[in-house]
C-alpha cells in the first residue's frame, strides 16, 4: 500500500516513486510503465532528460487514469525565459499539468 506526505499546499504525494534520470527513452517508457504497473505513483524526469515523451506514453499505456499519477518535472535555467518551456513540457508528457514543477537554478 502506498504511503502519502501531505505537502504545504494541501497536495498529496506518494512516498515512493521512479526517477527517470540517464534512461533512454526506451527504458523510461519501460520502467515508467513497469513501476506503474507494480504500485508506483510518482515519476520524476526533466526536459533535460529528453525521456519526456517515452514518460508520457507510459502513462498513457499504463491505463491508470491521470489523476492517479504524481507527475513531477523540472525546467532547466536555460528555459526560464521561454514563454513556451511549459507549454511545451506538458505537450511532450502529453497531460495538461504537472503535479509538483521544481525549477532548477541559483539563488
Amino acid at each position: 500500500m502506498m504511503e502519502y506526505i501531505t505537502l504545504n499546499n494541501g497536495v498529496k504525494m506518494p512516498m515512493a516513486g521512479i526517477g527517470t534520470f540517464l534512461l533512454s527513452p526506451d527504458e523510461a517508457e519501460a520502467s515508467c510503465l513497469s513501476a506503474l504497473g507494480c504500485g508506483y505513483r510518482l515519476i520524476d524526469t526533466a526536459n533535460a532528460y529528453v525521456n519526456e515523451k517515452a514518460v508520457g506514453r507510459a502513462m498513457k499505456k499504463s491505463g491508470l487514469a491521470r489523476e492517479e499519477i504524481f507527475l513531477e518535472t523540472k525546467l532547466w535555467p536555460a528555459f526560464y525565459t521561454d514563454e513556451n518551456a511549459v507549454d511545451d513540457t506538458l505537450e511532450r508528457l502529453g497531460t495538461d499539468y504537472i503535479d509538483d514543477r521544481v525549477i532548477i537554478g541559483t539563488s
